[in-house]
């Protein structure tokens, strides 16, 4: 694929091509500003490629719902993104019948239960993206609304970026988890980030 975006003329991503297996993890490394959230985006259908096409099982991504590609992808990313309204509905989001023990479980998966019970309301305080919560927190919330969903792809874009190494030790066995016999798509800066990916 390539693509460029509109407002920039150039192209940010030129002949790119790869494959990857059902189940296994690509890493995605590079320095900022080299296309790696670019690519990710395509692959998510946040815009469409200018040239070349983005296949799933042999399908054009553009002959999938956008819907239909959300349930099959879960996206971690480096900016974090919460709707208004309680802990409880922000994790169930992707999954809005879950029960009160399988939101409560993707929490404790995520790292995030601890810091919940201390709030004011537990998993019923109402929060929003301008809440009191740190970048890190509303990364682990989003972290365990994945874990909730547990889609068969799945995209962790920086994911930990916004979290203290001792939690992200934590988050790194939860992603091993998480990422267990899923197509998995890993952006970072650092090789030293990522352990054991199929392609790189």
């Amino acid at each position: 694929v390539s693509f460029a975006y509109p407002e920039a003329g150039e192209e940010a991503l030129s002949d790119i091509s790869f494959r990857i297996e059902k189940g296994q993890t690509l890493a995605i490394i590079g320095a900022t500003g080299c296309g790696k959230t670019t690519l990710i985006s395509l692959m998510a259908r946040f815009y469409d490629a200018t040239k070349g096409e983005v296949l799933i099982d042999g399908v054009n991504i553009k002959d999938i719902t956008r819907n239909n590609l959300r349930k099959i992808l879960g996206m971690v990313l480096q900016d974090t993104w919460l709707k208004a309204g309680t802990i409880r509905e922000n994790i169930a989001m992707g999954k809005p019948d879950a029960t009160d023990e399988e939101i409560e479980a993707a929490a404790k998966a995520a790292y995030a239960h601890g810091f919940i019970k201390r709030l004011p309301e537990g998993y019923d305080t109402v929060i929003s993206d301008t809440s009191g919560l740190s970048q890190g927190q509303k990364q682990l919330l989003c972290i365990a609304r994945v874990m909730l969903c547990l889609p068969p792809m799945l995209i962790l874009d920086e994911a930990t970026s916004s979290i203290d190494t001792r939690t992200e030790i934590k988050i790194q066995k939860a992603f091993l988890t998480m990422m267990e016999g899923r197509t998995s798509f890993i952006v970072a800066h650092r090789l030293s980030t990522i352990r054991e990916p199929d392609v790189i």
